[in-house]
This record gives C-alpha cells, structure tokens and sequence, in this order.
C-alpha cells in the first residue's frame, strides 16, 4: 500500500473518532466520512506500520444511513464529523463507544442505558471560540483541518447558535475594515488570536471576546466602537495572551466597553457567566443532565453533598432543594466568587463555597468529623487522579456521582473506584454534543 493509492474498500465499523474502518491487505484503513456498509474507492493519505489513512474519492454502494450536508468544510476540520450519519444512529454510536470500553475492560455485565437525546441536533452551541488568520493575504475566520493548523475559513459553524454565527462574522468585518492583523503562530506576530463569543439562551445577551498578542492595539477604539453597534452585544473583552502556546485563553481580562458578564438559565436557575468561567455548551441539554444525575443517584433531604470541581455553582445550585446542605470545592478564584454571587442570585442558602484542591479539603473535613453523604464530580476530559480517588473514598461518602465528559477515562476511573469498595451497575450515556463523536455520561457509584 502506497500514499496516493486508490482503492476500493468495504466499510465495516466505525472507529471512535467516527472514521470508517476497512481492512486491505491485512492492513486496517480509516477513511474519513464512510460508513459502515459502505463500498467507498478510496485514496490513501498516509501510511503507517499496521494502518493507514483514506479519504472518499467515490461512494460505490452507499449507507442508507448517510445524510447529505452541504458541509464539507465542517466535516473536514471534525468540526462536525458526524453531520453525514442520521441522528438516531449517531446516538447509537455513542452508546457503543460505552458498551466497548466497558468490554475490553471485561465489564459486560454493566447496564448501559439508551444515549440521551439533545434537543437542538444543530446551532445548540452557546460559546464559539474561533482561531483568526490571515489566509491568502486575508484576515480569516475558521477552524483547523484535522491534524494540522491549517485554518479553513467558515461562517458557518453549524453546531453553533446562528446568533453567534452572525456576530462571528460581523466582528470579522469589522477586523478587516481596520486592517487588524491576524496572529501568526509561527513568528508569534500579528495581533487578533482567536476571537470568542459567547451567548446567553434565556436573555439573547452576547459577549465578544478578542483573544490578543498585546494588551491594547493601534485600531482597538474604532473597533470598540463598531462592535458596541452590533445588535445583541453587550460587552466587549480583551484578553491578553502574549504566550507562545495552544491554550486559547491568557489569565489577564480587560473590559473594553458594557458588561463583563452575561446571565443565563439552567432550567429555573439563573447563572452570571465571566469571561473565563466554564459553562455546559448545550443550554438545553444541561438540565436534563443534571436532572438525570440527581434522579440517579437518589438523593434524600438530610444528605450532606460536596460538589468536587465546582466551577460557578452550575451543579451544586442544582443539587441544593434536594439535600440539606451542598459544599463545593474549586481551585479557581474567580470561579468561587461566581459561585458564591450565583447562590445569592437564586436565593439559595444551603451551598457554601471553598478555594481549594479537593484532595486535600475532603479528607480534612472528614477528619473533622463533618459527615458526607454524597460527592459529585465533574472532570476534565483527563478524569480524576488517583489522589483525588484516595481522598474521596477516605471521606467515606455512601454514593459518588461521576458526570464524564470522555467514557475512556471514566471507565479506568470505574476500576479505581471498584478497587476501593465501591460498585456500579449503570452507565447513562448522554448527547451534549451532536454531530460530534463527543458522549457525556453519568454513574452512580454506591459503597458497598
């Protein structure tokens, strides 16, 4: 098998990433955007020892399940590359990913449940964090083709809010106008990095957040002003990052013009969202996560709750009517402070807030004799640390409830867990991601 070789190939799975799997020559394939089922001609991209890469030149016999979108550009920066799969079987693949992981870690006998649907399959995204370059001596807006930093220009981000689309573009605009130039990586030169707009479902409010190389720049006032003009906008934020680095957002925050905050809505509760602060992407979607979690793990009105990674209070606010009392623990200032101004905002009592690890917080409560009867977390894609799974189990709570953002680490997460005396029987698989191969989860883990 040679790059640039074309080849016929039947498609019969797909992989994790959603790329069809083929097999040729006792070689494995992936070939972007096929199907299973599917015969596809095929050209070879790269080669490796044991597999290789492909992409469609011709669709042979094709998958009744495929889906025709005008959106190849989105399917090629894996913006979203599920868009040509129908949304049932898009769900299905989802739970798959569950049932697989729990099989190769001989875990058969878990439940898993039906994967969650969205309520919006498409323009469900609340943020848009978008990189700017200049592309053929132009400023752009896009996305980066999958495995590289190369950008395709889009205006179109299909799982992001139109709303958001609109200002997107609008800001762009007005970059343009004012010949602000575009970052460049490689020298660490320009100006814009990346551009950031994040909306508000319940009150339509939109916050623009320019991403720069310095604190101020030459055109900033005559785009501030211009920006202020876009309707829906209601602040406008610099933030600075002078680093040579993939990380999108610095540490340092300048308010150029209106608020530095937008309100928005998870089910009956209202949340102030800064600049920084993380928020689920799927407004619509959130409660029903949340719900689902607080349905599965029982919760009972004398029970003590920690909210581990508690963020600005989005689960532990949630959690607070069902229990007598919630703590929530976050390494991040800002976001205590966001999670305390947030409690106030929903009259709520019974939710403390601390700056802290968990780890080391958690075990001295219990210490202490403070009694817990029920912990959330909610990690980051890496999942938890062995510390943080030490802590928890010496804290002694009766339920873990794990909320995952990727099955792979929560599933080793699992065994850790089951190492330590705790048992699990489900995994609801949740969609907070459409037309990505992104799957949320939720497990409740019981003391045995």
């Amino acid at each position: 098998m040679e790059k640039n070789q074309v080849i016929d190939l039947e498609i019969t799975d797909l992989s994790y990433e959603a790329m069809g799997v083929a097999h040729y020559n006792g070689m494995t394939v992936f070939v972007t955007n096929a199907l299973p089922g599917e015969i596809v001609s095929a050209k070879i991209l790269k080669v490796k020892k044991n597999f290789a890469f492909a992409k469609i030149e011709k669709i042979k016999k094709e998958s009744p399940d495929r889906v025709k979108v005008e959106l190849n550009r989105g399917v090629q920066t894996g913006l979203a590359s599920l868009a040509h799969i129908k949304y049932d079987k898009q769900l299905a693949f989802k739970r798959n990913q569950v049932v697989n992981l729990l099989k190769k870690a001989h875990l058969e006998n878990i439940e898993v449940g039906e994967t969650l649907a969205s309520p919006e399959e498409v323009g469900y995204r609340n943020k848009a964090q978008v990189p700017v370059r200049e592309v053929n001596g132009k400023l752009e807006i896009g996305f980066f083709r999958r495995h590289s930093h190369d950008l395709v220009p889009l205006t179109n981000f299909f799982t992001t809010d139109p709303e958001i689309d609109r200002v997107l573009v609008a800001v762009r605009d007005i970059l343009r106008k004012y010949k602000v130039p575009a970052y460049d990586e490689i020298n660490n030169k320009g100006e814009v990095r990346y551009l950031e707009v994040r909306r508000s479902k319940s009150t339509g409010e939109m916050m623009v957040i320019l991403v720069c190389l310095h604190k101020d720049f030459m055109q900033l006032p005559n785009v501030a002003a211009e920006v202020s003009q876009i309707p829906g906008v209601s602040g406008l934020i610099l933030n600075y990052n002078p680093k040579k680095t993939n990380v999108i957002l610095g540490q340092k925050d300048y308010l150029v013009f209106g608020n530095d905050q937008i309100t928005d809505q998870i089910g009956d509760l209202k949340f102030r969202i800064s600049p920084q602060s993380f928020f689920q992407i799927n407004s619509l979607q959130t409660p029903r996560l949340y719900n689902l979690a607080i349905k599965q793990a029982d919760l009972k009105p004398d029970d003590v709750v920690i909210d581990a990674y508690s963020g600005i209070g989005t689960i532990g606010l949630s959690v607070a009517k069902h229990v007598k009392a919630v703590r929530g623990i976050e390494v991040v200032r800002d976001a205590i402070k966001d999670a305390k101004d947030n409690a106030k905002l929903n009259d709520i009592t019974n939710a403390k807030y601390y700056l802290g690890k968990a780890e080391e917080i958690m075990p001295r409560w219990a210490k202490n004799g403070l009694k817990t009867d029920v912990v959330f977390v909610d990690p980051p894609r890496k999942g938890l640390t062995p510390e943080f799974i030490n802590a928890t189990v010496k804290t002694g709570p009766k339920k873990v409830v794990y909320i995952s953002c990727n099955p792979a680490t929560l599933v080793r997460d699992l065994q850790l867990f089951q190492e330590k005396g705790y048992e699990f029987k489900r995994i609801d698989p949740v969609d907070m991601f459409p037309q990505t191969p992104h799957v949320e989860a939720v497990t409740v883990l019981t003391k045995k």
